[in-house]
């Protein structure tokens, strides 16, 4: 058996996608990490640049939930509009009087719409 072969078969096992993905996973996470931690002494906050990354993280955020509103696929394309908007306020509402705490807003959001729409389709 040659080097070839050899090299092959050992891309053929089981076992190899899943190693593929950990590290093709892990190097474009830990690279972005690596290279942020290198730059981060010499970024200020309110420099033009960490101005315009915090604009176009914010900006594709909120693309992806008007998307999940207002356009959903899936199961969730299933639940009224009525009920997304009031599961959205609900949660704004709770993120509100949570003093601006994340978990919360998404916790009590989530309750509403499955709480309501459980109710709506007649599920025990």
């Amino acid at each position: 058996m040659n080097l070839l072969t050899a090299t092959y078969h050992q891309l053929d096992a089981w076992w190899w996608p899943y190693l593929f993905i950990l590290i093709a996973g892990w190097f474009a996470n830990d690279m972005w990490r690596i290279l942020g931690v290198a730059l981060a002494g010499r970024l200020s906050d309110d420099s033009a640049i960490f101005t315009y990354v915090k604009s176009v993280a914010t900006a594709l955020v909120a693309g992806v939930i008007a998307q999940l509103i207002f356009l959903p696929s899936g199961s969730l394309g299933l639940a009224p509009m009525w009920l997304r908007l009031l599961s959205v306020a609900a949660g704004f509402a709770a993120y509100k009087a949570s003093h601006d705490n994340v978990l919360v807003a998404v916790l009590v959001g989530e309750a509403v719409l499955l709480g309501l729409w459980a109710g709506l389709v007649g599920m025990p």
